[in-house]
């Protein structure tokens, strides 16, 4: 089993690397938006997961893919 912390990794570096700019920009905003003011303990996680999954897929052109 690969460990969860190198799963993590390996997706941060492509999350850097390879997302255009103009949609790492719009779920970063929205993910400050939904974070700033809160106690991290009150963050659902999950949530804010299949947020950010939601718009990087409808975002993206599928002929990148």
């Amino acid at each position: 089993m690969i460990p969860e912390e190198v799963e993590n990794r390996i997706a941060t570096y492509f999350f850097h690397r390879y997302l255009p700019d103009e949609i790492m920009e719009k779920v970063e905003v929205g993910l400050l938006t939904r974070c700033l003011g809160v106690e991290e303990e009150e963050i659902d996680m999950d949530e804010l997961v299949l947020w950010a999954i939601h718009v990087i897929d409808d975002e993206i052109d599928p002929s990148l893919l």
